[in-house]
């Protein structure tokens, strides 16, 4: 309905007022006429026509109100039987809607987050590892860029999605992060958000199949979700890969996951970032136990990531696993050589890191100073719990 709108109007704002004007009107007429035999286009037809008064009342009849309703008579296909029915999920349709190329990636990965996907401004700034008033100027700034320019927004034609999918898998990724590793609130997962991102995973697997890519990213969010019964405790506090009961990991997930792997390392073209990522947890998933992991092949893995995608989550992580293997002092070089170049100094978990660094080094004060700084960043409360216990346990030796 949204990416229709969008499609009526040229205006997301004009688009999002229009639904939610189409909602209230049905809450109103539906229980006294019943539900139509086509809804979404009677929503939309409400919504066109809301959308149209909105604009009279604003005295633009001039400028937009002809070729709206010129446009309008246009849109006589049934949704349900469409031309860009190929999509089979209105949810998928909006997301290749909004990665229109005229954007840049990450104008396009941030107003589908925001526009598309329901997370919140803030979600989206700590998605991107920026403040919440940059990542509202950078909304404004890609919805005045559709305006001027006057972008058509509608759905693209099967030859034209290859020009969409970074966009379109960036987002469906970050969707399954902020569900993964909530970046806030009182609760450490939100399921919702990881079923519906690894649901697009495999509509995406079905539109355009055998693709590396899609295979890697599928495999990595359903590798990294097998492990969700085991992340937390039943009061919601978080429990570390190192203690996990690898026993409750979902295992059909893990061989739907591992065989993903290999079929996205297998294909043609050039390794996609997001297979190097499932192979990695692929590792993980096949160690027994933490202390089998194979270390030297996850920093080799992370080596060949920061090639790729050479971006300062890459780089903690990769710190991470040198620590594994060379020990937590080349591992504390790599952190503070990140830090001393900027741009994360906000970003809680290179505290923590940097923390857990040096406390298995036995700098107990810093350590401290490390865990205050990481605390006083996080905004997750499961997180918070974990950095207050790791201080008390430093405080009492």
């Amino acid at each position: 309905m949204l990416a229709t709108l969008i499609r009526l109007l040229g205006d997301f704002d004009l688009a999002e007022e229009a639904r939610q004007d189409a909602f209230a009107a049905a809450l109103q007429h539906w229980p006294l006429a019943g539900v139509p035999d086509q809804p979404r286009a009677w929503l939309v037809e409400v919504g066109r026509n809301k959308a149209l008064d909105r604009l009279r009342r604003q005295a633009l009849f001039r400028d937009r109100i002809l070729p709206l309703e010129t446009a309008a008579t246009e849109e006589t296909t049934p949704p349900e039987e469409d031309e860009d029915a190929h999509f089979g999920d209105d949810h998928l349709r909006l997301i290749f809607t909004c990665c229109h190329p005229a954007l840049n990636l990450e104008a396009q990965v941030a107003l589908t987050l925001r526009t598309v996907c329901g997370l919140t401004t803030p979600e989206v700034a700590r998605a991107f590892l920026v403040g919440e008033d940059t990542m509202a100027q950078r909304l404004v700034r890609a919805k005045k860029k559709i305006r001027e320019a006057g972008i058509p927004y509608e759905t693209p034609a099967p030859l034209l999605l290859d020009e969409r999918i970074d966009g379109v898998l960036a987002a469906v990724y970050l969707v399954f992060t902020e569900g993964y590793a909530v970046t806030a609130g009182s609760d450490l997962i939100r399921a919702e958000l990881c079923h519906e991102a690894i649901r697009l995973g495999r509509l995406l697997d079905t539109l355009l199949p055998r693709r590396p890519a899609i295979q890697g990213l599928l495999a990595l969010m359903l590798l990294h979700d097998a492990r969700r019964p085991a992340r937390t405790t039943a009061a919601g506090d978080i429990v570390l890969l190192e203690e996990q009961d690898r026993t409750l990991w979902d295992r059909t997930r893990i061989d739907e996951g591992l065989a993903l792997v290999d079929a996205a390392l297998g294909g043609r073209g050039p390794v996609s970032p997001y297979a190097v990522q499932a192979a990695i947890a692929a590792l993980h998933a096949r160690a027994p136990r933490h202390e089998l992991t194979d270390w030297p092949q996850i920093a080799g893995l992370y080596e060949v990531l920061l090639r790729l995608q050479p971006t300062p989550v890459v780089e903690l992580n990769h710190a991470v696993a040198v620590s594994m293997v060379d020990g937590p002092q080349r591992a504390l070089d790599l952190v503070d050589s990140l830090a001393a170049r900027g741009g994360i100094g906000d970003y809680h978990l290179l505290h923590a890191v940097r923390a857990d660094l040096l406390r298995r080094l036995g700098r107990r004060p810093e350590a401290l100073d490390a865990y205050g700084a990481a605390l006083a960043a996080s905004k997750l409360e499961p997180e918070q719990r974990l950095l207050q216990r790791r201080m008390e346990e430093l405080q009492q030796l």
